[in-house]
């Protein structure tokens, strides 16, 4: 049986929280901070400008070789302005649960985001994360720390 995986990112961002709140509570928002090597698509018709409890989000992503993969995720859980969770329903993961706190700091916002994963395949699984899955996790979030940084500075 493969493991379950964590990855813990925190960010400060000099905005307020509702700003905060708003950008990365759009889905629209999900590309401009996620890397273009991965090929990311949102591809829902249904999925509304804000999110909500019960939200179903679809994208094709293409994190191996190019090879698109259908993604699809659910907002699960929100508390407005404090958390949201996400959690794949079908994709390349055998879990995805992440979550998502925003809490109001001095002269900004405190971004967490929590990832507990797991990849199918038992040991295989394991032996992808090591040679290749926990590093592009990790590209992403970096990504994502430095766009956010070029959209709203650094605290």
């Amino acid at each position: 049986m493969s493991k379950v995986y964590s990855l813990k990112t925190v960010q400060t961002i000099p905005v307020s929280l509702s700003q905060a709140w708003d950008f990365f509570g759009s889905p629209a928002n999900l590309q401009s901070i996620t890397p273009d090597n991965l090929g990311f698509k949102i591809i829902s018709k249904h999925h509304g400008t804000k999110m909500y409890a019960g939200q179903i989000i679809e994208y094709t992503v293409s994190p191996v070789l190019g090879i698109p993969m259908y993604w699809m995720t659910e907002i699960t859980h929100v508390e407005d302005q404090k958390y949201f969770v996400d959690e794949q329903r079908f994709g390349p993961y055998s879990l995805w649960h992440h979550q998502h706190h925003f809490k109001e700091v001095a002269g900004g916002v405190e971004m967490t985001d929590i990832v507990h994963y797991k990849l199918p395949l038992w040991f295989l699984g394991d032996i992808a994360h090591g040679l290749f899955v926990k590093k592009m996790l990790q590209h992403i979030f970096n990504y994502r720390f430095k766009k956010v940084e070029e959209f709203f500075g650094k605290k």
